[in-house]
């Protein structure tokens, strides 16, 4: 009886945490179209032939697939992680107002050492990765405070500052009908281990786990254990995603939570729920629901998406709509193949009475005398299938927004130096407007939110190391919270440096070379300074090396002409250019000169 008593604890939900999960399995079925197409999109990615793609059901016996799908998206994330870290200050601090420069410099070097610690870029290569496979790019971050036993015991902090977390597209789930993302409410799905969950409550008290329910939900799985309870007509309602049923789950040993984010009305208290977070587990208990501790008052989990759709916040990809070309590529790749086959060893029309043959060079056939072999060859025209091939690969790299000049290939023609500007400039716009958008909807929000996660959580002083510019050495800096409080934002320009830096030199030079350029009606009234700003420091990008200064030129040719004179007046001579270079007017017949000079 008592045992029977607890089993009915399993089943017994909160109603608030089944709404949630509910509403968790109500935007999942929204969404499985999308996740269908991904499936397709990623099989043809990591496909090593057609038997597992689509392609599998034609009839053709070669099984080849051109990875031209692969190739673009390596392309597109190559270049995209090219311009968003296109130099080593991707990073810069704009102020509100006229704040210490020594402030800004704090900021820079605190947020540099933390993304550099947190191996930032990595995750950002994640990140581009979903935006290029998916359409989607999801990314929040938390305020981690590890540490590690040495050999001694002693507890030593191993990484103490905020972090960046990608979200897994197909974890996150949302209303795809809402105004906008930041205007849905979200839902998390994630799998954690029972040890996980517990460890993760004991250590972040303050982020409001019920330790109790916790305990609960450890103590459900002891029921199920191996032989201990059988399967009930009950426990078949329930389904968690990637087990078999709700017994095989428990008896994994994880826990799955399923997190909400935003605003929910609570039938059980008639509370609105406003920007919280609400944590089910098993579907059933909630074990976390707190107001969202994000400073702006909004959910830190940042969207971006490729290619967005009217009216429904899941975007494409710039691969999602190539498939049907990837699929046509495979199809002629291998219907050539097929056919070549076919003439290099042709299928025999037997006629008449033929005794059995063995089919290769040398042998013989013997037939009667209305008997006799021809050998069937298909249209040699199928073997154009590569000039096909070729202008439907041209069309897919011109499409995805990633032209051949990304990977350095020449287009063909004669340029002119104006041709080839404005050639690159035109191929690379879908290019720079879709990481400029992912720069601007993931990295400046999430940069920020982390800069604000420091600033509330600092206790004490860290220190970050730094390298020095002008003597090139290391430096370690102690930042404190007051360094971090300022007004401004942390804006994140490497895209933007991609752009205009190489049109800024490409426009220059080329100016340069025409005859307006060389005109000296029009260069009296150019500036030689400020030219040589905008050259040396903002588009190539070394102002940390300080080479523009006012007549520096003038004033180091002064110092070299003065060392040049010092030392002839330690050699006690002053010798005059003429009396290097002019030899005697006679010179003796047959006298060596050799050692005159």
């Amino acid at each position: 009886m008592t045992k029977t008593l607890d089993i009915d604890k399993v089943y017994a939900v909160d109603d608030l945490g089944l709404s949630i999960t509910n509403k968790y399995v109500e935007w999942d079925a929204f969404r499985r179209n999308w996740v269908s197409e991904k499936r397709e999109l990623r099989n043809y990615l990591f496909a090593t032939d057609t038997g597992t793609t689509s392609n599998a059901k034609l009839p053709w016996k070669n099984k080849t697939t051109i990875p031209k799908l692969t190739q673009l998206r390596d392309n597109l994330h190559t270049n995209y992680m090219a311009a968003l870290f296109s130099t080593d200050e991707w990073l810069k601090w704009e102020g509100t107002s006229d704040e210490d420069e020594e402030k800004a410099m704090s900021i820079e070097s605190y947020m540099q050492n933390k993304l550099r610690l947190s191996d930032f870029e990595s995750t950002v290569s994640q990140l581009v990765l979903d935006y290029i496979d998916t359409g989607n790019a999801f990314a929040t971050s938390e305020y981690f405070a590890e540490t590690f036993l040495d050999e001694q015991g002693i507890l030593n902090p191993e990484y103490i500052g905020p972090r960046a977390l990608r979200i897994s597209p197909h974890d996150i789930v949302f209303n795809p009908l809402s105004v906008s993302f930041e205007k849905s409410p979200k839902i998390i799905r994630s799998l954690k281990t029972m040890g996980d969950l517990i460890v993760e409550s004991e250590d972040k008290p303050e982020d409001g786990w019920m330790v109790d329910v916790i305990k609960e939900v450890g103590d459900v799985r002891q029921l199920f254990a191996p032989s201990s309870t059988p399967d009930t007509v009950k426990g078949e309602a329930f389904q968690i995603d990637g087990f078999s049923d709700y017994k095989h789950y428990y008896g994994s040993g994880v826990v799955e939570l399923i997190e909400f984010h935003g605003d929910l009305y609570d039938h059980t208290t008639g509370e609105m729920l406003r920007n919280h977070i609400i944590t089910v587990a098993d579907r059933r208990k909630i074990v976390r629901k707190i107001p969202n501790p994000s400073w702006t008052g909004k959910s830190r989990i940042k969207h971006a998406g490729w290619r967005l759709r009217p009216d429904n916040l899941y975007a494409m990809g710039p691969l999602d709509n190539l498939v049907g070309m990837q699929y046509r590529i495979d199809h002629l790749e291998n219907l050539k193949a097929d056919a070549f086959d076919m003439i290099a060893f042709p299928m025999p029309l037997i006629k008449g009475e033929v005794e059995d043959f063995n089919y290769g060079p040398g042998e013989k056939i013997y037939a009667d005398e209305d008997g006799s072999v021809t050998f069937l060859h298909p249209d040699t025209a199928s073997l154009n299938a590569d000039n096909q091939i070729a202008i439907l690969e041209q069309m897919m790299e011109e499409m995805a927004g990633a032209p051949k000049q990304a990977l350095g290939i020449r287009t063909p023609g004669e340029k002119t130096a104006f041709e080839v500007q404005s050639l690159e400039n035109a191929a690379s716009r879908v290019f720079q407007a879709r990481i400029t958008y992912f720069e601007e909807k993931i990295l400046l929000p999430l940069l920020n939110d982390m800069l604000a996660q420091a600033r509330n959580n600092m206790d004490e002083i860290d220190v970050v190391r730094t390298l020095d510019d002008e003597f090139g050495h290391v430096v370690f800096k102690s930042i404190t919270k007051e360094d971090l409080s300022a007004k401004g934002t942390l804006r994140p320009v490497g895209a933007r440096h991609f752009a205009t830096k190489a049109n800024l030199v490409q426009t220059l030079t080329a100016l340069y070379n025409t005859q307006i350029g060389q005109d000296p009606a029009v260069n009296r009234h150019i500036s030689g300074k400020k030219l040589a700003k905008v050259i040396m420091e903002d588009a190539l990008d070394l102002r940390k090396y300080d080479l523009v200064q006012d007549n520096i030129r003038v004033i180091e040719e002064m110092e070299t002409n003065q060392v040049a004179q010092a030392g002839q007046q330690a050699l006690g001579t002053s010798p005059q250019p003429s009396d290097i270079n002019t030899l005697p007017e006679e010179v003796p017949n047959g006298e060596d000169l050799s050692g005159m000079v």
